[in-house]
């Protein structure tokens, strides 16, 4: 039972030292490291910015693209499921300059799944909510708003 105990602390020192090392690394590094510690049993992550995964920073739906522009991310709900990304670029770019368009598919069945994220440019983003939410697109009623921070699973 001792070489169980010690080889338990081991393993936890060695993780607290990975982390700390990843953490001094992350500011190099263009994406978050994370680094998943087994402790009896259950799995803590830990991500480099010093959270616990259920703490990860929320990402704004307000940003900046590569020219500089800032930019606005819409929640594009109840969209028809023969909706591409094209139609709908189209749609909202008679109210603005869209940026890109992410229609959300099912992982496993890789079908859409009727929503989807349009980002477009933040000065123009309130007169398409204005303009295309609750209005009838392919025989559904659109739900636009602005998209709610990302929350990291």
């Amino acid at each position: 039972m001792k070489n169980s105990s010690l080889s338990v602390v081991i393993l936890i020192a060695v993780a607290v030292a990975a982390y700390f090392v990843a953490a001094a690394v992350a500011p190099l590094q263009p994406l978050y490291l994370s680094i998943a510690v087994i402790v009896g049993g259950a799995i803590v992550l830990l991500s480099s910015n010093g959270a616990t995964s259920d703490e990860q920073p929320a990402s704004s739906s307000t940003n900046e693209s590569s020219d500089g522009m800032e930019t606005q991310t819409l929640y594009v709900g109840n969209l028809p499921y023969r909706a591409n990304e094209s139609a709908i670029r189209k749609l909202f770019s008679d109210y603005g300059q869209v940026v890109s368009v992410r229609l959300l598919k099912d992982k496993q069945t890789g079908k859409r799944r009727g929503f989807g994220f349009v980002e477009m440019a933040a000065k123009d983003a309130p007169k398409a909510v204005e303009a295309l939410n609750e209005q009838e697109f392919q025989q559904r009623t659109l739900k636009v708003r602005e998209a709610n921070e990302r929350k990291e699973a």
